[in-house]
């Protein structure tokens, strides 16, 4: 159940906001400018690397660590490979969980390690295992944590995690919190930058962060919902099963995340899929018990105590305008087609950087509007 009349009731969604969540999201563009200092002060920008690394690793955990993966996956994939470094264990905590470098990881290789934490014994042990395998290794984790020794130790290059203006959030969402994702993120943006996988200079992390202050004015608390994508987003998904469809390199990661973090911190079933794939992967959802009219009980009996059913809901990501060659129509007309109701949000005109942090941010926001009303109303 969603309590759509605390959405526009800015003072009670403060006092439901105990997480600080909206800050958070309002602080992006912040963290960014922050985040993009630390990376100067470490000395990022005079790097002189021989040549572009043969393939990036990127180790971390939580969902912040999958997000900046899978985000560097899209911009730099075309550069150089990009893997995933999983953890196993018995446990997703700092003591249960171990990274294992793969077998042909070498002195040609770059390892990055994301934590918003960095009390995880397992990723001071990979940072070691890379030192004499000879990766370079490069962190972003909080200034004072086990981690940034471990790093150190190995000769690597640690960048201290950007802090949040004005304190940090509860520690149980900060993983999985809107600012601690640029944080992380906005260092290896720069570092990937200096070392030729990726065009993001200090100029374009500085319009990042502009189009997240602008994106949070029209986001934000006081804005209401009529006027206000992410709250209209955070409505319309009230009671649905949202089907997250992506179109575009940059669209892709932010609906996986969009996806993972409305369960994290709004406890809200999501799946989130690429076009045209989509239209296979979900077209039975659309048909069967999920879909808009399905009801296949007795139409006649008592459902006053009972929940609403979930529908399906598809939530169009395109990062790029309408125009060329598309698979949006066809997405229309198959959810339409079955009745079902669609959302769509596609960045204003501006670089791939800016449209991706448009599109996280719009995404964030409404992720924790749903967390917020959901939570005041239960």
């Amino acid at each position: 159940m969603l309590d759509e009349s605390l959405l526009d009731a800015p003072e009670a969604l403060a006092r439901a906001d105990r997480r600080g969540l909206l800050r958070g999201a309002a602080e992006a563009g912040a963290r960014v400018r922050t985040a993009a200092r630390h990376a100067a002060e470490a000395g990022i920008a005079e790097l002189t690397p021989e040549g572009r690394p043969r393939a990036v690793l990127v180790a971390g955990s939580g969902t912040a660590a999958s997000g900046v993966a899978d985000l560097i996956t899209a911009l730099a994939g075309a550069s150089a490979p990009v893997t995933r470094i999983r953890p196993t264990g018995v446990a997703p905590a700092a003591g249960a969980m171990r990274w294992t470098l793969p077998g042909w990881a070498g002195s040609v290789d770059l390892l990055l390690i994301v934590t918003a934490d960095g009390s995880e014994p397992g990723l001071a042990l990979l940072a070691e295992q890379a030192y004499r395998r000879g990766c370079t290794v490069v962190a972003v984790a909080p200034r004072q944590s086990p981690l940034r020794e471990a790093v150190d130790g190995a000769h690597g290059l640690v960048v201290p995690m950007a802090s949040a203006p004005h304190g940090e959030y509860d520690a149980e969402t900060s993983a999985a919190g809107p600012g601690t994702l640029w944080a992380l993120f906005t260092p290896l943006l720069a570092l990937l930058d200096r070392v030729g996988l990726i065009t993001a200079s200090a100029e374009a992390l500085q319009s990042v962060a502009d189009r997240l202050d602008r994106t949070a004015e029209r986001c934000g608390p006081a804005i209401a919902t009529y006027s206000n994508p992410a709250k209209t987003l955070a409505a319309e998904l009230a009671g649905s099963l949202p089907l997250v469809w992506t179109e575009g390199d940059a669209a892709g990661p932010v609906g996986r995340r969009f996806a993972a973090v409305l369960a994290e911190l709004s406890g809200r079933p999501a799946l989130a899929a690429e076009l045209p794939e989509a239209l296979p992967a979900h077209g039975a959802l659309l048909a069967g018990s999920f879909a808009a009219g399905a009801d296949p009980d007795d139409f006649f009996r008592d459902r006053v105590d009972e929940a609403e059913p979930l529908h399906a809901r598809v939530v169009l990501l395109r990062d790029r305008p309408t125009g060329g060659l598309s698979a949006a129509p066809a997405a229309r007309e198959l959810a339409l087609g079955h009745d079902t109701a669609i959302s769509e949000l596609e960045p204003e005109e501006g670089s791939e950087l800016e449209s991706l942090a448009e599109l996280l941010a719009v995404t964030d926001f409404a992720a924790v509007y749903l967390a917020l009303a959901s939570t005041a109303h239960a």
